[in-house]
């Protein structure tokens, strides 16, 4: 939940409480008074469905605690990896070999199961969300909400909030839609409704309309830095992002690149109104100094005031045991090795962990450091599992929550760098090449090559390099590695079967140890954890929970 819209509406609460208005309200007040509830409603019934009743707000309080919930219930369901478990499906992404790890393996080899308890958690989560977005607009509909105090309304916050409200049910649509496909949407709160699947067009025009509906509404700047809440100018970038995937698998309705490349140059053009830039330092958006930074087009804040949920899948969730670490997201051998070296490299990954060594204890203890080392081990010679660390998971050693199972970095939904090469590629496959894609294009690469973002270079892209659209999807590849959107790519463009079957690594030695602990050479030739189902379009999408279908059959069509 973000920090600042905590604060604000707990201020809220105590007006609301004096102004006695309480009794239509009563339990979303209860509720309220506390973080994990900032929420209208939290309640374990089937996610498609509601028990509560929906009461008309009458003042514009309501309305704040009933989007506040909404940001509540965002954290829920992102402040853990389950959230992004399908990002274990890429090519980039990989986890540890055995440990407690079952259910990453099945999207990491390709072999999910309906009963996988992260599909179920994630599913469970997102519609929580939409359901308190589908209260919050029924509550809404009609109604010329009074400020306390004053008696007066405020149309330019309350369509604010009614925006914010439409893009974060467009945005749970689209992450659900990316991992099953064909899910339901739930549109009403109705405690009746066993909603069926729609389809894909249908989950599209759907998305489509909410993030109009949203842009039509919000401001042009978030109100706050690294847009924790959206803009216009995130809800355009969503959009983008939206018509790409339209444009590609299994759609393939490919006239919607020239929207892709429209709404990405809108963004582009309007940049600095919205607040938007690229990081110079890329490495800065892993670490906590970063946590609020330009580049966030849209930003999942976390904190640890108030009993707010902390963000759960950094720090030692991206280590081996060999440093106490939780052994969850790893980087995949391969991808690693045919990586271009250079500044984003190093900003992505650790190949080496500096460490401090004290022999007074029996083994020596091993103590990861930001400071002088006794040695540096790389990562060919760890002992739990010999895969590359992703610095953007464990985070800038500086900060010392490499150590730790929560942070308070946040979480860059979407980067200023996917609008500029959204707008690179798509303009690229509509046959709309220009000069300002290109330069969109080598923004990004410049600065991956530590150079000036904005100052021409001999090493920038041309057209004797490839074309347009292949070389900003191969831009893509590198510059969110890692990011959990990798799988999404392969998807659109069809290519899970050539990235998948290339994962084997092809010059990387790593150590095998004898019963003493003597290590001696071994080539590393198969990935962790090698691909067990189908790489064709047929496994594409994980199935939906089983759970789920029990409670709605419907689903099961």
């Amino acid at each position: 939940m973000l920090i600042e819209k905590y604060f604000e509406n707990m201020k809220t609460i105590k007006i609301y409480k004096s102004l006695k208005v309480l009794s239509r309200v009563s339990i979303l007040a209860a509720l309220a008074l506390n973080f994990n509830s900032c929420e209208q409603f939290d309640i374990e019934e089937a996610p498609l469905s509601s028990q509560v009743l929906v009461s008309e707000y009458t003042s514009m309080p309501q309305l704040e605690l009933g989007v506040t919930g909404i940001y509540g219930k965002l954290n829920k369901a992102a402040w853990m990896s389950t959230f992004y478990v399908n990002g274990w499906s890429g090519d980039d992404i990989t986890t540890h070999v055995a440990s407690n790890k079952a259910d990453f393996r099945e999207y990491d080899q390709r072999f999910v199961t309906p009963e996988n308890s992260r599909t179920l958690t994630n599913w469970n989560g997102v519609f929580e969300m939409v359901r308190a977005a589908n209260t919050v607009l029924q509550s809404v509909e009609g109604q010329t909400l009074l400020v306390p105090g004053t008696g007066q309304p405020n149309p330019e916050k309350q369509e604010r909030l009614i925006g914010e409200t439409y893009f974060l049910r467009a945005i749970m649509f689209n992450h659900l839609m990316r991992i099953h496909g064909r899910i339901p949407l739930v549109l009403t709160v109705d405690a009746s409704q066993q909603s069926p699947l729609a389809s894909q067009l249908e989950v599209f025009e759907q998305i489509e309309s909410d993030l109009l509906e949203a842009e039509t509404r919000l401001p042009v700047k978030s109100q706050f830095v690294g847009s924790t809440t959206p803009s216009k100018g995130t809800a355009r970038a969503f959009l983008a992002r939206l018509y790409m995937d339209w444009a590609g698998f299994p759609l393939n309705d490919t006239g919607k690149y020239a929207l892709a490349a429209s709404s990405a140059k809108s963004v582009i053009d309007n940049a600095a109104e919205h607040g938007f830039g690229l990081e110079p330092d890329l490495a800065k958006l892993w670490s906590l100094a970063g946590k609020f930074s330009q580049e966030g087009v849209f930003t999942i804040a976390y904190s640890n005031s108030g009993g707010n949920l902390t963000n759960r899948k950094m720090g030692k969730l991206g280590l081996p045991s060999d440093f106490a670490g939780w052994q969850e997201t790893f980087a995949e051998i391969r991808f690693f090795e045919d990586m271009p070296e250079g500044a984003r490299k190093e900003a992505t990954y650790y190949d080496e962990l500096p460490v401090t060594v004290d022999n007074s204890k029996n083994p020596p203890a091993i103590t990861i450091t930001a400071g002088t080392p006794d040695k540096v081990i790389p990562w060919e010679e760890f002992k739990d599992q010999q895969n590359p660390i992703f610095r953007k998971i464990v985070g800038d050693l500086a900060d010392g929550d490499w150590n730790e199972f929560q942070t308070l970095r946040s979480d860059l939904y979407m980067r200023y760098a996917e609008v500029l090469l959204i707008y690179a590629e798509a303009s690229g496959e509509a046959g709309s090449e220009s000069a300002d894609a290109w330069e969109a294009l080598n923004m990004v690469h410049r600065r991956a090559e530590g150079l000036d973002i904005n100052t021409p270079d001999a090493s920038d892209l041309t057209a004797g390099d490839g074309s347009l659209q292949d070389l900003a999807f191969t831009e893509r590849k590198w510059e969110f590695a890692g990011e959990f959107i990798r799988w999404n790519d392969l998807v659109r463009k069809e290519k899970v079967a050539e990235a998948l079957g290339s994962r084997n690594p092809q010059v990387s030695i790593g150590t095998t140890y004898d019963e003493n602990g003597v290590g001696s050479p071994k080539p590393l030739t198969t990935a962790s954890n090698p691909v067990l189902g189908s790489l064709g379009t047929d496994n594409y999408y994980a199935p939906i929970p089983q759970q789920e279908i029990e409670k709605n059959p419907n689903l099961g069509n």
